[in-house]
């Protein structure tokens, strides 16, 4: 892979490669729970059932089942159901709708039973964002780790909001909208730090002669592409220093061949 890089990067003639480094950037395993529910479109039956509580005075299943001509075993079902959801109660005697049960007959909308899940995603502090990616083995203490990690310890687990946990879920896929279905996240329940891994880094320091630019290049293995906020950081944070040392290697290099010549 670095081979691979280093040729892709040294293209341009006017791009010199001057340091290559390998370390590893910490990121937090978080398992997420959460529930999701489906939404499908109104079957017949439901939606006759619930026009019947809402206009007529039923106290039993065996009631409705003679009304609508229904089996008395598909009613209670049903009634269970609906029960369950709370898009339908019972006041006193009869069966009714619920606030919820008018605006899904309204819309033709059922909305089942929350399904809880877990899930695993990684948190980069140092990204302030959860990132994607196969995660392969952990190079633990084979690798030195990124050196500006601790510019972002002060971060609070707690602090991460619901709004960045969904985008996680979103991004791996678990809403879904085919057919007649919609699968979405309706509540997050917990979301806990379970163990620090190590996604390896290959770092390139380069120097662009035309421009008279230092720069530098990440390539994140995780995410199996160059890594703009890892680059973004170590520019701010050293690109005067690198002009400096370049400038200092280049002024004893010069004196070396001044001191050549003399000779």
């Amino acid at each position: 892979m670095k081979r691979q890089l280093t040729k892709e990067l040294q293209q341009d003639l006017n791009v010199k490669l001057l340091k290559t480094l390998t370390w590893s950037l910490p990121v937090h395993s978080i398992e997420i729970a959460y529930q999701t529910v489906k939404r499908t479109k109104m079957d017949i039956l439901m939606k006759m059932m619930l026009i019947a509580f809402q206009k007529g005075a039923i106290e039993t299943a065996e009631e409705l089942s003679e009304l609508l001509l229904v089996d008395a075993l598909f009613i209670n079902d049903l009634i269970s159901l609906m029960t369950r959801t709370k898009i339908i109660e019972k006041k006193a005697s009869t069966f009714g709708l619920t606030e919820k049960g008018v605006q899904q007959l309204a819309t033709g909308i059922f909305v089942h039973e929350p399904e809880s899940a877990t899930t695993k995603a990684l948190f980069s502090a140092c990204h302030q964002n959860f990132l994607q990616g196969e995660l392969k083995s952990d190079p633990s203490e084979e690798l030195g780790v990124y050196r500006w990690k601790d510019e972002f310890n002060d971060w609070e687990f707690d602090s991460l909001e619901d709004s960045l946990l969904r985008n996680a879920l979103l991004s791996m896929n678990v809403e879904s909208d085919e057919g007649n279905a919609q699968i979405v996240v309706s509540d997050i329940i917990s979301a806990t730090v379970e163990q620090t891994v190590h996604i390896p880094c290959l770092e390139f320091q380069l120097y662009n002669k035309s421009e008279d630019l230092f720069y530098v290049r990440v390539w994140n293995t995780l995410l199996q592409q160059w890594d703009e906020t890892l680059e973004t950081q170590l520019n701010d944070q050293e690109r005067k220093q690198w002009r400096k040392e370049y400038l200092e290697k280049y002024d004893k290099e010069m004196k070396g061949t001044d001191s050549e010549k003399i000779t």
